[in-house]
C-alpha cells in the first residue's frame, strides 16, 4: 500500500514538473547525464528519475516564488568544477536554486551535487531524500571521488557560520574553511565563485536560541520576524564568476592555502557588493 502511494506521489510530482517546464526545459532535464558506476547505479544513491520528479516544488520556487535571475552561468566549464558560494537564509534554498539554475540555464545542463553537513544523515526521511537528489555528506573522500568522475560540486565554505548568521551580519562573508582549496589543488579542479543575492532576506534571524537548539539536537534555533524560518518571497539573483585556476600542493602550509582561499572569498564578496548595488529592491 505504501509503495503504491509512493508511486502515485512520484507520478503526481513528475506531472507537476512537466506542467511547470516548457518544451525546451523538458528536453534539457531529459538530457542530464546519469552518473553511474560499473553496476549501473550511483554509489551515493543519486536517482535521476526521482530527482526529476522531486524537482517540481523547487522549479516552482525558482520560477514563481523567488523569480530567480542568473548572470554568467555560461562561465561554468564542462567537466569537473567546484562551485564555491556564499550561504545564508536559515534554510538551504540557496543551494537548491543554484542547482535548478544549472539544470535549466547552463549549456549543457548539469546535475549538480552539493556537500551537506555531517548531521543531515541523522534526520529521518530527509537523509534518503537528499541522497536520491544527489546531495552527499561533505567529506573530503566523497568530494574527491565525485570530482574524479568530472562532477559539478557545490560547496559552502562558510558552513553553518554562513546559513545561520544573524541579520546584522547579512552579506558579510564568514570565515572560509580550507578544505575545498586542498581538493581543488589535489584534483586540479577549476573553481567558479558564486554569489547569491536575495537569500539573506528570506528569513532574517533576529536571535539564535542556542539552549533550545542544543535541547533539540539542532545546530541552531533562529527566531525570525515570522517566528520560524519560513522563507519570504525575496527575489534571487545568482552570479557566476570566471573560473579560477590555482597551482600549488594540497599539503602546503595553511597560511599558503589561506592566501588562495582569500582570493576566492574576495571574488564572491565583490560580486555580492555589485549585485546589491544593481538590484532595485529586496522583493523585485
Amino acid at each position: 500500500m505504501l509503495e503504491r502511494l509512493g508511486d502515485r506521489v512520484k507520478k503526481g510530482l513528475r506531472d507537476w514538473t512537466d506542467r511547470l517546464a516548457n518544451d525546451e526545459q523538458k528536453e534539457r532535464m531529459l538530457a542530464l547525464a546519469r552518473p553511474q558506476n560499473e553496476y549501473g547505479v550511483d554509489p551515493f544513491g543519486y536517482n535521476l528519475d526521482f530527482s526529476l520528479s522531486a524537482v517540481a516544488p523547487f522549479l516552482w520556487l525558482y520560477r514563481n516564488y523567488f523569480r530567480v535571475e542568473t548572470f554568467g552561468v555560461e562561465k561554468v566549464p564542462a567537466g569537473r568544477v567546484l562551485l564555491v558560494s556564499n550561504h545564508s537564509g536559515q534554510l538551504p534554498l540557496d543551494g537548491a536554486m543554484i542547482g535548478v539554475s544549472l539544470m535549466l540555464e547552463a549549456s549543457p545542463p548539469r546535475a549538480m551535487r552539493s556537500m551537506v553537513e555531517k548531521w543531515v544523515p541523522s534526520l529521518p526521511y530527509v537523509s534518503t531524500f537528499m541522497a536520491r537528489m544527489g546531495q552527499i555528506v561533505g567529506t573530503p573522500e566523497n568530494c574527491r571521488r565525485l570530482l574524479e568522475s568530472d562532477e559539478a560540486i557545490l560547496v559552502f565554505p562558510e558552513g553553518l557560520r554562513g546559513i545561520n548568521k544573524l541579520w546584522p551580519q547579512r552579506y558579510q562573508l564568514q570565515e572560509f574553511g580550507l578544505g575545498f582549496m586542498r581538493l581543488a589543488l589535489e584534483t586540479r579542479t577549476p573553481i567558479v565563485p558564486v554569489a547569491v543575492v536575495g537569500a539573506e532576506e528570506q528569513a532574517p534571524a533576529l536571535m539564535d536560541l542556542k539552549p533550545v537548539a542544543k535541547l533539540l539536537g539542532f545546530p541552531s534555533f533562529p527566531i525570525t520576524p515570522t517566528g520560524v524560518p519560513f522563507p519570504l518571497p525575496t527575489k534571487y539573483r545568482i552570479y557566476f564568476g570566471d573560473p579560477m585556476h590555482f597551482s600549488g600542493r594540497p599539503d602546503d602550509e595553511d597560511s599558503e592555502l589561506d592566501k588562495k582561499v582569500r582570493t576566492v572569498k574576495a571574488a564572491i564578496q565583490s560580486m555580492l557588493h555589485q549585485g546589491l548595488k544593481e538590484r532595485r529592491g529586496v522583493f523585485w
